[in-house]
């Protein structure tokens, strides 16, 4: 069920700093792949050993702005949430998890403190973002002291067990302090005579023994003449056709092309490389050009990176491009980009590790472009009502995807109307949101929807007069296979197409939650509303509503976003009953007890900041304690 990737990216908008409207400009995260409810989260280890260098780059742009530059829970954007933020960088929070549970965290979120997976990442990514993350309690010197510890207490123990991934994604900090104590068939006992301060030191060390740390190498001091190294490379050949060394930084011959040679490079430049993958059916022009965008994090990783290298090159015949002799410092992050047929194409981002004299970026996809937006699938739309003081404020959501192998383009009107999303007929117009994830679809005059299995999501704002009874008519362009409904309890709605799925409490109000399903291309819905909202649920907006300034744009987004966090946890809970093992399943999303606490902890939290109703606190509760006595 898709619902949980709109609640999700709902969410992510509440959370981000930034106003995704269509007329914000957004540099947008990598391509957001929507998780399912449950995602199978294959091995509880990494391929390979995680990157902290390269989770310092993720946790900057995914994690800070809501758990700290330190990972005390301090974040801009999490002190507004209203839930307290898990504070991994103190060591008592730190050194209790294991890497395992912080990526199953990653992976799938943590709904009840709203936070989303991060499905935008990939495997090894949110491993690398875990390392990292499980280094914030660590001091430099702390480390060193746990390895002089540790090589002077166990001299002759081997670090095999310790650069295992799959025993160490296993174990905390507070596991391994045990292992010390009393050793395995793999590890001798040897930290009797160790303080308890020691012993942490050399934990934390024995940690990082499983990490790729990969320290940034202080560059030689510059000279008259900048040192080189010697490196074995393939000349590339010039636009004449043979080799040369004119402007490279102590070139020394020219050989035949694409022959193997020894070249010597200036320490701290290279070659950037990248290729247009062409799916349009045409040829590139012959004076297309690509820019190549460099990046670096300042001291304070939070700010997030700034451009600091700019420069543009022609597009070979071929398709390829490269940028020769350019500066590529460790860490650097580089994507190029390139403007063919009126819209903006751009490249994968690649990141400079220590010792590159190349790099080579992800290819530029470019596809056919079209204005039929009939192969476009409508996942599943959700349709909100909230009465005000004197109108019907509706905010409607639908995901969508591409699956055709076009690219579809279509313009929008003064107003950005987009084409293949209606609003309801007598309503005003109060605007549309780009989700999270789905920013980078926005061009000039419109939106260009890329083909894949990406799903993205529009929320389209609209406005009624209120009354006691009115027909709501909602005209779907495209087929839609599930329509969700909420309207505030205490308001009638009728329909032969409703199921009605149940009432829901979300902070302190009740919703009904109705489906509508199989609506087809071009079907217009009718629902007659009657009735108010019961004492209480009415918002308190006073006045009229101006544009972006209701729901979630502005004072009501924390109320929606609550509104779409319980509508998902009711029909999981639903969905769970209907299934007969649902506790079941349940209990084992819980690797310990301690999972089960913060679960109880975090319920807790929302219970005391009024966000859910008491009853639903007391059986949700109930729950937990029984997952937790079974995990005792």
């Amino acid at each position: 069920m898709k619902f949980r990737f709109v609640i999700i990216v709902s969410l992510a908008i509440l959370l981000s700093a930034c106003n995704f409207t269509m007329a914000a400009d957004v540099t947008p995260p990598p391509g957001y792949v929507p998780p399912t409810p449950a995602p199978t989260l294959g091995p509880l280890f990494p391929a390979q050993a995680p990157s902290t260098e390269n989770g310092v780059l993720i946790y900057a742009e995914k994690c800070a702005p809501c758990h700290g530059a330190t990972g005390l829970g301090d974040g801009e954007q999490g002190i507004q949430l209203g839930v307290p933020v898990p504070a991994f960088g103190l060591p008592e929070v730190a050194r209790s998890a294991s890497p395992a549970q912080w990526y199953t965290v990653v992976t799938r979120g943590n709904m009840e403190r709203f936070m989303p997976p991060f499905a935008s990442l990939n495997d090894q990514e949110r491993w690398d973002v875990v390392a990292y993350a499980m280094t914030l309690h660590i001091p430099e010197e702390e480390l060193a002291k746990g390895k002089e510890l540790f090589e002077a207490s166990c001299e002759n123990c081997s670090t095999d067990f310790f650069k295992d991934q799959a025993k160490m994604s296993e174990l905390s900090e507070v596991e391994l302090a045990r292992l010390i104590q009393e050793g395995n068939d793999q590890v001798p006992a040897f930290g009797a005579a160790l303080s308890d301060e020691d012993v942490w030191s050399v934990t934390a060390y024995l940690r990082t023994l499983s990490f790729d740390t990969n320290p940034i190498v202080a560059a030689p001091a510059s000279t008259a003449t900048p040192e080189a190294v010697t490196v074995t490379a393939t000349v590339l050949p010039t636009e004449a056709g043979t080799p040369s060394a004119e402007g490279t930084p102590g070139a020394t011959e020219q050989v035949p092309a694409t022959s193997e040679a020894t070249v010597v490079v200036q320490a701290g430049f290279g070659n950037v490389s990248g290729s247009i993958e062409n799916k349009t059916g045409r040829e590139l022009p012959s004076d297309l050009m690509v820019t190549l965008h460099g990046y670096d994090h300042g001291s304070d990783p939070s700010a997030g990176p700034e451009e600091v290298f700019t420069e543009e090159a022609s597009v070979n015949e071929d398709g390829s491009f490269v940028f020769e002799n350019i500066e590529i410092p460790e860490r650097r992050i580089f994507v190029a980009d390139l403007t063919f047929e009126g819209l903006d194409w751009q490249s994968g981002f690649a990141i400079v590790e220590a010792g590159n004299t190349s790099l080579s970026l992800p290819p530029i996809t470019l596809y056919e472009k079209t204005e039929d937006t009939s192969a476009l699938v409508i996942d599943e739309t959700h349709i909100f009502f909230e009465y005000v003081a004197d109108s019907v404020q509706v905010a409607s959501i639908y995901s969508f995807h591409n699956p055709s192998d076009k690219l579809i383009a279509v313009g929008t009107n003064e107003n950005q109307d987009i084409p293949f999303i209606k609003l309801p007929e007598g309503s005003a117009r109060l605007g549309y949101e780009l989700m999270q994830g789905s920013e980078n679809l926005k061009t000039q005059d419109g939106l260009a929807i890329p083909p894949g299995e990406n799903e993205y999501g529009v929320i389209a704002y609209a406005s009624l007069p209120k009354a006691k009874e009115f027909e709501f008519l909602q005209e779907f362009v495209l087929p839609v296979p599930t329509v969700n409904i909420f309207v505030p309890e205490g308001v009638t709605l009728e329909s032969d197409r409703l199921t009605k799925m149940g009432t829901q409490a979300i902070q302190d109000l009740n919703f009904q939650v109705y489906q509508l399903t199989n609506v087809g291309a071009g079907e217009k819905v009718t629902l007659a509303f009657s009735g108010t909202p019961n004492e209480g649920a009415t918002a308190s907006t006073p006045g009229e509503v101006a544009p972006n300034q209701n729901l979630l744009i502005g004072v009501g987004a924390l109320g929606v976003a609550l509104i779409l966090a319980g509508a998902w946890m009711y029909l999981r809970d639903r969905n769970r009953t209907e299934e007969g093992d649902g506790a079941e399943e349940e209990a084992d999303e819980f690797k310990s007890s301690e999972d089960v606490m913060d679960a109880i902890l975090a319920l807790d939290d929302l219970h005391r900041a009024r966000k859910i109703s008491a009853e639903a606190y007391q059986k949700r509760r109930a729950e937990l304690k029984e997952i937790l006595k079974g995990k005792m």
